[in-house]
């Protein structure tokens, strides 16, 4: 078995050497897939947080990955178009620059988490997994009535935005911005899960009636790891928005905030770099499956069905032989 210090390490390194491997045999379409599962690896990571800690399964994710998008897009659009963006009696001037963007988009899906976290976290279990889905059903419906930025068509932003000293453009630029950041969300995710904060919140997901016996409030406690789970979700959703260009409603889909618990899953719920590797087979499938079959899909859900019978604590936990936590 392997240690998962060593795990890792060696994650990291892998991805960093795909894109690398790409940039000298000229493949800038490699740099892309891999930039793209960096970035869905970083969405997960945020709601690992939620999951593998704080054990809220939750399905309306997709909201803050959706609406760090649209913060993306709306002030992209704005600069790009040299228009105001007015809200209420307040003016202000969009922007192109990626730190911007980036402050914006983790404020606004903050603000979105400590909302939607405080009525949600007043129930548990399926009835948190059922409000949680119905608040991302309302963004999507909302966003898909949202005229003013593409409704149902979306928004499609001509260039892409700017970081100071690179040219973004370029595809091995771009990824290493993504990479970045993905370093730092998991350093963060490391940092909190070996923190007072880390060990209280993990000890609330198993027995909260301890928790509060020693005078801590379980619920707040949740809370707190929802709306940092939030935030990094979002940033995520700038950086996705930010590969592609465009932003559309299905950013906001349940289907979306699926797909990032089987990340989890099939990576590993509550291992630090359980997401990463869960992104990278994601990715890795969707682009070889998908090439021979519409139905790859299906394949997908031979490899979950596999991993939650034979292999509870996914990839990272058959490898070294440890089951990950119940949630």
């Amino acid at each position: 078995m392997i240690g998962e210090r060593w795990i890792n390490l060696a994650v990291p390194l892998a991805l960093l050497a795909v894109p690398l491997y790409a940039l000298m045999a000229d493949e800038p379409f490699t740099i892309t897939l891999a930039t793209r599962a960096t970035i869905l690896a970083l969405a997960a990571v945020g709601l690992n947080i939620a999951l593998g800690i704080g054990g809220l399964v939750s399905l309306g994710h997709a909201v803050f990955f959706g609406l760090g998008g649209y913060a993306m897009g709306i002030l992209a659009f704005h600069a790009q178009n040299y228009s105001p963006l007015e809200i209420g009696p307040l003016t202000f001037a969009g922007t192109k620059s990626m730190p911007v963007i980036w402050l914006v988009a983790v404020i606004v899906s903050a603000m979105a988490a400590l909302l939607i976290g405080a009525l949600s976290l007043r129930t548990s279990g399926v009835y948190f997994i059922m409000i949680t889905l119905a608040f991302g059903q309302m963004f999507y419906y909302f966003a898909i009535s949202w005229s003013a930025y593409g409704g149902e068509d979306g928004l499609s932003i001509y260039v892409r935005n700017g970081f100071p000293g690179l040219n973004t453009l370029v595809p091995i630029q771009f990824f290493a911005v993504c990479f970045v950041v993905l370093c730092l969300a998991l350093a963060l995710n490391a940092m909190l899960r070996a923190s007072p904060f880390g060990l209280a919140l993990n000890a609330a997901r198993q027995v909260p009636q301890r928790v509060e016996t020693v005078g801590l409030n379980p619920m707040r406690l949740k809370l707190m790891a929802f709306v940092i789970s939030g935030a990094i979700t979002g940033l995520a959703g700038a950086l996705f928005a930010d590969l592609n260009r465009f932003v559309s409603p299905s950013m906001f889909s349940w289907q979306l905030s699926g797909e990032l618990i089987i990340l989890i899953v099939i990576g590993g719920v509550g291992r630090l770099m359980g997401p990463v590797v869960g992104a990278c087979l994601f990715v890795a499938l969707e682009h070889w499956l998908g090439g021979l079959t519409d139905f790859w899909h299906v394949w997908l859900g031979v490899v979950l069905l596999g991993i939650v019978l034979f292999a509870r604590g996914g990839v990272v936990g058959l490898l070294t032989g440890k089951a990950g936590p119940h949630v």
